[in-house]
């Protein structure tokens, strides 16, 4: 086969392949091939029904007989020979269209050089039939001419008449077709893989160039054939209904290719509204399946690669909240380039898990792991659902901080609340734990709310979002006392004046904290 590389493919696979393929893909080409042939015959029967009302009743005998004669010739030489031009290249299509709706491979030579005719194919029918219909007005009016008896002047401008709205009717209509066949028939098969916008050699119809012959067709055709109807002698003042029909017609037909024009700009439009809806939704798993080669190509070509990138940053951005928080991701995305730290009054939270370097050498890693992932899967749900952000895990515990970029008030309570949940949730999850290998798991939870530095510290190359300053050091340091005092919930005084009264705490004696001067005053949180 020529360029055609015969794939081996099983019948299974085969039947699977042509199932995909609707009716009209399947039989594109013989589409096609007959899209054109009501608006030709109609211009036909048009041009015949005008000849034989006005413009034969004006010839002699012989006259008429080399007027039949012209059309015979016509009919049995000019028009086969102008299908067998427009069919000519249906007829090179189809052998790759039959490989491909086999699914075979195809010569990538070949295959472009038909994408080019597919796309060109609009074009190439309207040579054909423009040659074919305005052939007929300087051959009729000659042949008419060279006989020897005179021939009456109004015919010709009759038959220019004729044959300018017969194929004002025709060409337009056959055109827009065409096109219309070949993207719902063809291009489905022809570029599966391919954008039929980027093929080079092709030249589709841009939408100013169909704007343009829209024109023609729907407001200067009518007109000029109206106007030609008036000139033309004595047709108007013979049969006045003559003319009103004829000016009905091709209204008629200007309206027909109005609503091609219509078809072939309105429905991808639409098409990209609807998608771009369902972006704005939130759906981004659709997709513009338009194939076209004039400037809806590409437009949909871009709209995928943005719905792609917007893919790609909602994965990106998923990905890196698993791993410094969803609220930490917010905020650094919110937030300038560069290096950026602020003063906020945040409640910061240390968790540590209690005698976890004794558990770790006695169980293997895998065994320790799992015991922290089931922790830490409770602990980060409790601290976000009360509006905090997990900051940093820290080996065995995290810190996490409240207030994060919010103007209320209530940080202290969401962080105590996050640490009361956690402790009840020791309890609902003690039997998993145990059958991870850690019965009985215990943490100590430290809470401290003051002014901090959070934002983005770190290198140009490497940056970390998070909080630094006295309020983080001393919420560290309390949280180490849970060890000492056996509590496991402490707050700071700083934290106490950040409550309501019904948070019920129990006043412990001051302690001495790393890098303070004085004792602190801390209380153990009661928990119910």
């Amino acid at each position: 086969m020529d360029g055609v590389v015969g794939g081996a493919v099983d019948a299974a696979a085969e039947l699977q392949n042509r199932r995909r393929w609707t009716f009209f893909e399947r039989h594109g080409l013989l589409l096609v091939c007959i899209s054109p042939i009501i608006a030709n015959l109609i211009g036909s029967a048009f041009n015949i029904f005008y000849n034989t009302t006005q413009i034969e009743p004006l010839l002699t005998e012989s006259q008429q007989l080399r007027f039949e004669a012209c059309w015979q010739v016509f009919n049995v030489v000019v028009y086969p020979l102008a299908i067998f031009c427009f069919v000519l290249p249906l007829l090179w299509l189809r052998q790759t269209h039959r490989a491909l709706l086999r699914g075979e491979v195809v010569d990538p030579e070949r295959l472009k050089k038909s994408q080019r005719f597919v796309i060109n194919l609009p074009w190439w029918f309207l040579a054909v039939t423009a040659v074919g219909w305005l052939s007929c007005i300087p051959v009729f009016p000659l042949a008419l001419l060279a006989l020897p008896e005179d021939l009456r002047p109004e015919v010709i401008p009759h038959l220019i008449t004729s044959f300018v709205i017969a194929s004002s009717i025709a060409i337009p209509q056959s055109f827009f077709a065409v096109e219309m066949a070949s993207q719902k028939a063809l291009f489905p098969v022809f570029f599966r893989r391919e954008n039929p916008a980027f093929v080079p050699g092709g030249l589709p119809l841009k939408l100013s160039t169909r704007g343009l012959i829209w024109v023609v067709s729907t407001v200067i055709s009518p007109v000029v054939s109206l106007v030609l109807l008036l000139l033309a002698p004595g047709a108007a003042e013979a049969s006045p209904a003559f003319g009103i029909v004829v000016g009905a017609a091709v209204i008629a037909f200007a309206l027909v290719s109005g609503w091609m024009v219509m078809r072939l700009v309105v429905v991808p439009i639409h098409q990209l509204g609807r998608v771009a809806m369902s972006v704005a939704e939130g759906d981004l798993s659709v997709r513009v399946n338009l194939l076209r080669a004039d400037e809806f190509g590409p437009l949909a070509e871009k709209f995928n690669a943005m719905v792609e990138g917007l893919r790609e940053r909602e994965h990106l951005q998923e990905t890196f909240g698993r791993h410094v928080g969803r609220e930490a991701a917010k905020q650094i995305l919110l937030q300038d380039e560069g290096l950026v730290g602020s003063e906020q009054l945040i409640s910061v939270m240390f968790v540590d898990v209690r005698n976890f370097t004794e558990h770790s050498s006695r169980h293997s890693p895998d065994e320790v792991v799992a015991v922290l992932n089931i922790f830490f899967r409770e602990a980060v749900d409790k601290v976000e659902s009360n509006g905090g952000m997990v900051n940093k895990f820290l080996g065995d515990g995290f810190m996490a901080l409240f207030g994060i970029g919010s103007d209320e008030g209530n940080h202290a309570e969401q962080a105590i609340a996050a640490g009361r949940e956690m402790l009840c949730c020791l309890d609902e999850t003690a039997q998993e734990l145990e059958q991870a290998g850690w019965p009985g798991l215990k943490i100590g939870i430290g809470i401290n709310t003051g002014p901090a530095i959070v934002g983005s510290i770190g290198s140009p190359k490497r940056q970390e979002y998070t909080a630094i300053g006295d309020t983080v050091n001393v919420a560290a340091r309390v949280e180490a006392l849970t060890k000492t005092l056996g509590c496991e919930l402490l707050i700071t005084e700083a934290t106490r004046q950040h409550l309501g009264e019904e948070v019920k705490l129990k006043s412990l004696p001051p302690q001495r904290v790393k890098g303070k001067g004085e004792p602190m005053q801390i209380f153990a949180v009661v928990c119910e």
